[in-house]
């Protein structure tokens, strides 16, 4: 299993439209094959920080939902709405093994 931690920095003024983003990205992933473990949105502390937790089964899984994302009319909607409002000013995307019991 492959887990993507997504760092991102957001405009604060537009926490509601990020959220929105998120929510169909949640959806997204687990349609496409993952497991989505969720977006943690600001709450206390800095206003424009946000992560996401997601996995795929392995890498592989994971280069084949990316590659199916640029064909996807979900996805293509949703990176467009991204750089027309300009909510997301910068992510840091890192991969996690995790450990489980």
């Amino acid at each position: 299993m492959i887990t993507c931690h997504l760092k991102y920095v957001i405009d604060p003024y537009q926490l509601d439209a990020f959220e929105r983003y998120s929510k169909a990205w949640i959806a997204i992933v687990n349609r496409m094959g993952g497991q989505h473990h969720g977006y943690f949105l600001p709450s206390e502390g800095a206003n424009n920080i946000a992560y996401a937790l997601f996995s795929f089964p392995s890498l592989a899984a994971y280069e084949r939902y990316r590659q199916a994302s640029t064909e996807d009319e979900a996805c293509i909607e949703l990176f467009a709405d991204a750089a027309r409002l300009k909510f997301i000013l910068s992510y840091e995307r890192s991969f996690l093994r995790p450990l489980l019991a």
